[in-house]
């Protein structure tokens, strides 16, 4: 009775312990599909000035056809991001409540650019909500950043340098562009891919 009971006993040691070994394995496996499928942020374009370069001042003008400069030196406010939309594009509506809510999270001044007729970019401001934010519409702005696609959004710090930028339709992409400045690479898509090289 006493021999088959710790007989007994072994065997669940050595079921828990293979268990334990089998959680391990399965645990780096995982591991490595994270690495493979990682999502690859915001896609950065060729177009306009690189990350890490300065920004020039840009005059541009608000939708109610204020004054306002984008670029250059901003020293009360440490970031900045550029949400370039259009009313006639469904991703920019689609991204515009995760820009808003993304902006208030990370504290960071949102401002929206555009270039499309006036009246339709008011009745998209009337429709989400816009009424709070900067809108600048005018092909300057976008011109001065190289945008050809949208939703395309890019940060700025306190000395108007670019610190990432990419085309956006998420609000993962949106935070890969935090991500991207505050592990000091220049895109996701580049810390990815030194990963899987490694990996390989």
């Amino acid at each position: 009775m006493m021999t088959s009971l710790i007989v007994s006993q072994i065997l669940s040691w050595i079921m828990i312990l293979g268990f334990g070994v089998a959680l391990l394995a399965i645990a780096r496996q995982v591991g490595v599909l994270h690495i493979r499928v990682a999502p690859a942020g915001a896609f950065t374009t060729s177009g306009g000035p690189a990350v890490g370069d300065a920004t020039v001042k840009v005059d541009a003008r608000l939708l109610d056809g204020g004054p306002v400069t984008i670029g250059g030196h901003a020293h009360d406010i440490p970031l900045r991001l550029l949400m370039f939309v259009s009313a006639q594009c469904p991703l920019c509506k689609s991204i515009i409540p995760m820009a808003k809510s993304f902006a208030r999270d990370e504290r960071v001044a949102l401002s929206f650019v555009g270039d499309d007729d006036a009246a339709a970019q008011r009745a998209m401001i009337a429709q989400h909500g816009l009424e709070a934010y900067p809108f600048v519409n005018g092909p300057e702005v976008g011109q001065a950043f190289g945008v050809a696609k949208l939703p395309y959004a890019v940060l700025i710090d306190a000395e108007g340098t670019i610190l990432s930028k990419g085309l956006v339709n998420s609000r993962e992409h949106l935070e890969s562009l935090i991500v991207a400045h505050e592990m000091g690479i220049k895109t996701v898509q580049d810390y990815i891919g030194s990963l899987k090289a490694q990996a390989a």
